[in-house]
């Protein structure tokens, strides 16, 4: 769909730039030229088993995937988006998850808080709430990043070895300990 109509709805709508992820897209168009509705109504026509829905930007803010944009008269800014439902629940520390499935939800959130280009006060406010969520989970909360597991180095197998697998049933930190040992 996207390659057949999409350089013609372009045109036709003026649409400046169009993102796509799985199923969310962003459009940014000139509003003097045409209005959201026409768009809609030209992408609902494009296929009758396709429905197109819009979120239209309020007090020149918009969610779009986990970050909301706000536009200013001359910049765009972004910020950290949270649903209404967001619990900030993680698997907590003390839980008897393998430490690498603990530790994933916290590097997500520390590489989302480094990567995004946040203004300081959003950077600030985003840094206080990985801290509430780290907290609230009973994990140990420092100052300095979560420690990076190690990673390892993949090989190429040897195409003539066959390679064995084994399969482990995680009980505890015991259990990582040993799967090492068999690696």
């Amino acid at each position: 769909m996207e390659h057949v109509h999409l350089a013609r709805l372009s045109t036709k709508h003026k649409i400046i730039d169009y993102f796509r992820y799985v199923d969310d897209i962003l459009l940014i168009f000139d509003s003097n030229h045409t209005d959201i509705q026409t768009i809609l109504n030209d992408f609902n026509a494009i296929h009758p088993k396709l429905k197109f829905t819009a979120e239209i930007e309020t007090d020149n803010k918009i969610n779009y995937l986990d970050v909301t944009i706000h536009r200013t008269p001359t910049d765009w800014k972004m910020s950290i988006y949270r649903k209404p439902t967001f619990t900030g629940t993680i698997i907590p520390y003390m839980s008897n998850h393998p430490t690498q499935h603990k530790f994933a939800a916290i590097r997500f959130l520390h590489n989302r808080l480094n990567t995004y280009d946040l203004p300081t006060g959003e950077y600030e406010r985003e840094e206080q709430i990985v801290h509430n969520i780290l907290e609230n989970n009973s994990f140990p909360v420092c100052p300095q990043k979560p420690p990076s597991l190690k990673l390892r180095k993949q090989t190429e197998p040897n195409p003539i070895e066959k390679q064995k697998w084994a399969t482990f049933i995680y009980t505890g930190r015991e259990m990582t300990f040993i799967t090492n040992i068999f690696r």
